[in-house]
């Protein structure tokens, strides 16, 4: 397991330190200026990079600290996407983002776009121990997420998912040729086809959520499919994550057959650090032998260190659907999918992907 995903793994974003926030707000304020303010981001990367191989990971990313969206900021990047101040943010179990969104309002292309700088440097300071990991989303959520103003993609809806999945087709070469063999795309849109009430709010759009489901497969396995050899792209499954709250419920069984069974991913990042997310039939699904499960058993949603011995023992109850030798460890989500972060501190943070990589040795018995 050279490439990842690793025995011990992470989702990526991590708590934006004080000198981050600090100098975001004075950006706003006109006190520094966008270089000066990149010179600090790569400072606090740099540590954070560090902090990652003092916990024991492989993969370590740039914990998403040049972005406020996980995934807004790398859909703006794209030539004819825009974003733009919504009437709402997204709703959460009682809280509510900020308002912004993205819409479309050309074709769309990958162009210049400026995460592959931000890419370059991170790996620049991985070193040779480590694997510098880049998080993007699914394609699927520009389609969930994003208006459509651009003329001709209102009319055809086959011409919009194709330059969709051209346009990701040359993020992964892109990326590749910068050194990348890591990628993970971040998607909610799955889980929500897992929950009643998201499911009637799709209706609500227009979609049938069965249907939908063929639509993201055949975009996301369209999108991937010139990634090279030795790229490894995996997906994290997310019910959602802002201020340690959720949107979603409900298990995997909906989509189990589709998402394990249909789509070209080389593993899925799942969350099961609750009970919302369902038990681990829906793994039965799982069929190929090189299709890597890491279990997101440990939340990112508070500070409090799960137990080793019923993290191990829900490991064991999931190896009886897929193979030991086929799963992998991780928390259930990142720690700041949105720059506001989860409601937990930055040690606390750094002791769970310590537990997680504790926990892995014990049970794989690799260093």
């Amino acid at each position: 397991m050279e490439k990842g995903p690793f025995r011990a793994d992470q989702v990526g974003s991590i708590l934006r330190t004080e000198a981050i926030k600090q100098a975001r707000l004075d950006k706003a304020a006109g006190k520094i200026d966008a270089g000066e303010l990149r010179a600090i981001e790569d400072e606090e990367i740099k540590y954070i990079v560090a902090k990652q191989k003092e916990a024991g990971l492989t993969a370590v990313t740039d914990g998403e600290f040049r972005r406020a969206w996980w995934h807004f900021d790398f859909l703006e990047g794209l030539d004819g996407v825009e974003g733009y101040d919504a009437d709402t943010g997204i709703q959460f179990a009682n809280v509510q983002t900020k308002t912004h969104s993205v819409k479309i309002v050309a074709p769309i292309r990958f162009g210049n776009h400026p995460m592959l700088a931000d890419y370059r440097f991170l790996h620049s300071i991985a070193g040779e121990e480590a694997v510098a990991k880049m998080t993007i989303p699914s394609p699927a959520m520009l389609h969930y997420r994003g208006d459509i103003d651009y003329a001709p993609y209102i009319a055809d809806k086959a011409l919009f998912l194709q330059d969709l999945a051209d346009a990701y087709k040359q993020a992964i070469q892109a990326f590749y040729d910068e050194g990348c063999r890591y990628l993970q795309l971040d998607d909610t849109s799955w889980s929500y086809l897992c929950s009643d009430e998201q499911r009637e709010v799709v209706r609500s759009r227009g979609f049938d959520p069965d249907e939908l489901q063929t639509i993201y497969k055949d975009l996301i396995n369209e999108a991937i499919s010139e990634k090279p050899a030795d790229m490894v792209i995996t997906m994290h499954i997310c019910r959602g994550n802002f201020r340690s709250t959720w949107i979603a419920s409900g298990g995997y069984e909906p989509v189990a057959e589709t998402l394990f069974g249909g789509l070209h991913i080389d593993g899925f990042f799942l969350e099961y650090d609750n009970d919302r997310s369902g038990d681990f039939a829906p793994l039965r699904y799982v069929k190929r032998p090189d299709l890597k499960i890491i279990l997101g058993l440990i939340t990112s949603k508070n500070g409090i260190l799960e137990d080793p011995d019923a993290i191990k023992a829900r490991i064991k109850e999931a190896s009886e659907f897929v193979p030991l030798s086929q799963l992998c460890l991780s928390p259930q989500c990142g720690f700041a999918s949105t720059e506001e972060g989860n409601v937990l501190t930055e040690h606390e943070q750094w002791a769970k992907l310590a537990h997680v990589v504790t926990i892995a040795k014990d049970i794989w018995n690799e260093k």
